[in-house]
């Protein structure tokens, strides 16, 4: 006997739905199957290429088909709970999804690019001692709709779609978006991966998929599949160079240690001299940022074709580290930088509102734990 399925209640979100799945539920609304590939087409590039989330705006479709829409499916992004503008032009969203969770997602902008944080999860399983956001527990994998839809709030608030007045050719005040917000996101590989190729096709968002970067804390089994399903950059929660201290900074790092990450890694299809790796490492004060870790970085990465991204740590309240001295930052880039690999330091953005790298955490997630009970955390490794 077959059970037959079980269909959603109310109308279905279009957001977040691949080509085919977009084809599979108009054919399953009553498009005629001579109608689909067509109509997937323009309803496609009415949402993610025009900004549109009325059907009644979709002017080159017939009235009847645009009511049939209208009665089976809605276009729905994350809703804007509020919005922080650093003093640094960085802008912090704070957005609610299904069940009444909320996220955190980051727009930074530069001189020659506008980047997108994008969260994965609500919350975080990894309790990184280092970071703010792994102090508050999962609660669960966002869909594909929600991460792609964290995208879609940032160009509505940026004026970026054509029926805001931009030109189809926009001048691209979001040009790349990372995988670094809330969240570890290859514990969420089927719904980043759907997102990514929403954002990347070239009749709606158009990304390049060397403008997306994802990064992992070391999720070993699903590197590989990153390159061969999703195609993006892709960088690495690093942050030591021993496993006695990444145990404790990166905890994921007691089941894939720092040999097994780095054999993934020289493994990589997609590394190359165009293509990097980027290797992640927050400068935490008397922890990890000795000459003795930089040289022993060094060594690790020999044959990886990467560069190192230094991170000032950033402080958040109960925070048990402190940011390694500027002058001890340099002198841990000199090392690499002599030794032929590019050691950006990254500038902090948008500390004031929160914003900077490690400090997202959902307005949602009261309980703060106590210095205290962090360094018990720790301690207890």
């Amino acid at each position: 006997m077959t059970i037959p399925r079980k269909l959603p209640e109310g109308p279905t979100n279009l957001v977040g739905l691949t080509r085919d799945g977009l084809a599979e539920a108009l054919r399953a609304a009553g498009t005629p199957e001579r109608q689909v590939k067509m109509r997937t087409g323009q309803v496609w590039q009415w949402i993610y290429e025009k900004g549109v989330r009325d059907f009644e705006a979709m002017t080159n479709l017939a009235k009847p088909y645009r009511t049939l829409l209208a009665e089976n499916f809605v276009i729905a992004v994350p809703e804007v709970v509020s919005r922080n503008v650093s003093t640094d032009g960085t802008r912090k969203y704070l957005v609610r999804i299904a069940g009444g969770h909320e996220v955190e997602v980051v727009y930074i902008p530069e001189t020659d690019r506008g980047t997108l944080c994008v969260s994965s999860q609500v919350g975080c399983t990894l309790t990184c001692s280092f970071c703010h956001t792994g102090t508050q527990k999962l609660v669960r994998n966002l869909t594909a709709g929600e991460i792609v839809g964290q995208i879609l709030v940032a160009r509505d608030d940026l004026g970026e779609w054509p029926v805001q007045g931009a030109p189809k050719n926009e001048t691209r005040l979001l040009s790349n978006v990372v995988l670094m917000g809330m969240g570890e996101p290859l514990y969420n590989f089927d719904n980043v991966r759907d997102a990514m190729k929403i954002a990347m096709d070239p009749e709606g968002i158009s990304l390049s998929r060397r403008r997306i970067t994802l990064s992992t804390s070391g999720v070993v089994p699903e590197i590989a599949r990153t390159a061969a399903e999703i195609g993006c950059m892709l960088a690495i929660s690093f942050h030591a160079t021993t496993d006695e201290v990444r145990d404790k900074l990166v905890p994921i790092n007691r089941k894939w240690n720092i040999e097994k990450l780095l054999k993934a890694l020289k493994e990589y299809p997609k590394a190359s001299n165009s293509e990097r790796i980027t290797f992640e490492y927050v400068m935490l004060k008397d922890v990890n940022d000795s000459d003795e870790d930089a040289r022993r970085l060094i060594r690790l990465i020999e044959g990886i074709p990467a560069k190192i991204n230094l991170i000032p740590f950033n402080e958040w309240p109960g925070s048990p580290y402190q940011r390694s001295d500027w002058k001890r930052i340099k002198a841990f880039a000199d090392i690499i930088y002599k030794a032929g690999y590019a050691s950006p330091i990254r500038t902090p953005r948008g500390e004031d509102i929160m914003a900077a790298c490690g400090q997202l955490k959902s307005a949602t997630e009261r309980a703060r734990k106590s210095r205290a009970e962090i360094e018990a955390d720790i301690a207890r490794g």
